[in-house]
């Protein structure tokens, strides 16, 4: 007879080892259900025919990925280019620069963002940002930036507010609290006598931040915009209040255009036929692999970093 304390020790390592095997069970799990259920698809399409067409019409039941993918890279992108700098601003500026009695409110404000529902984030987004973005910024932009060289093509057409450049706003907008709590975090690990020492010798607080905090936690922040990429991804509801569902590569981020996740939610229940459905699911299936291949590359890289900082 086993002793009680090995017995609760087997009790609790089993429990903690279910726990984990269920998320590898899990997301086998959902990739056989996807391919299955765009096996009609797959078989139609193929994988390259389905990815290079930029084909969405249900009418002729032709289908292709194209259009949404590059809706998605592009609004991803503009979205981390919105939120990086804004998001390590706010954690330089919590854990370096403001006082004590500051600090607590702004970290709770920042945690407060991330837990707001998406839903919000597009109806805000919708009757509030929209509107400013068509009457005030997108003109401004068209006057300036969009007059410049090699640039002006990105700012044509006429500005609603429903289009990539809003959506991406929203979506940046979204993500800033992952990535401003991680960075905040990590900073926070920044060993506070070697801060001491850079300003025992002479150095600015500039000169502490870009010298020895930066780079001390340059990984944690490489973690925490990994980590905004995936939630970018996979966001729907806030961006399909604000892009339009428009099945086209949009030139111009004045243009309406349209993601994976947008048109998954916008067009599930419109799907009246077999084949439709299946193409749908094909394009989940094509953001699960594309989620799960863009993470793992970002995860291979932070790895490799700490290795290499770690020796």
């Amino acid at each position: 007879m086993f002793p009680k304390k090995n017995v609760v020790d087997l009790l609790f390592s089993s429990l903690t080892a279910v726990a984990s095997f269920s998320i590898i069970i899990f997301i086998i799990g959902i990739l056989v259900v996807l391919v299955r259920e765009s096996s009609l698809a797959l078989g139609k399409f193929g994988l390259v025919n389905f990815l290079t067409s930029t084909t969405w019409n249900p009418v002729t039941q032709i289908f292709g990925a194209a259009t949404t993918i590059y809706g998605t890279f592009v609004t991803t992108a503009l979205a981390l280019l919105f939120a990086i700098p804004t998001a390590v601003g706010i954690a330089i500026f919590i854990t370096e620069i403001a006082p004590n009695f500051l600090k607590g409110p702004i970290g709770i404000a920042i945690e407060l963002l991330a837990a707001i529902p998406s839903i919000i984030y597009g109806m805000w987004g919708l009757f509030t940002l929209a509107p400013i973005m068509s009457k005030y910024v997108e003109p401004a932009l068209q006057s300036t930036v969009g007059k410049l060289p090699f640039l002006g093509f990105l700012f044509k057409g006429n500005p609603l507010g429903i289009d990539l450049l809003t959506a991406s706003v929203i979506l940046g907008i979204m993500i800033i609290p992952f990535t401003a709590s991680i960075a905040r975090d990590a900073f926070n690990l920044t060993p506070a006598v070697i801060k001491e020492s850079a300003y025992a010798i002479g150095a600015t607080r500039w000169e502490v931040v870009k010298n020895v905090v930066l780079p001390y936690s340059k990984l944690g922040v490489f973690g925490g915009a990994a980590l905004s990429l995936g939630r970018a991804l996979g966001e729907t509801m806030a961006v399909a209040f604000v892009l339009g569902n428009n099945h086209k590569i949009a030139t111009s981020l004045l243009d309406a255009a349209s993601t994976i996740t947008v048109s998954l939610a916008n067009e599930f229940t419109e799907a009246d036929s077999d084949m439709y459905l299946s193409s749908l699911y094909y394009l989940a299936l094509v953001l699960f692999v594309m989620s799960f291949i863009i993470l793992a590359i970002s995860k291979f890289f932070l790895l490799k970093a700490e290795r290499k900082y770690s020796r």
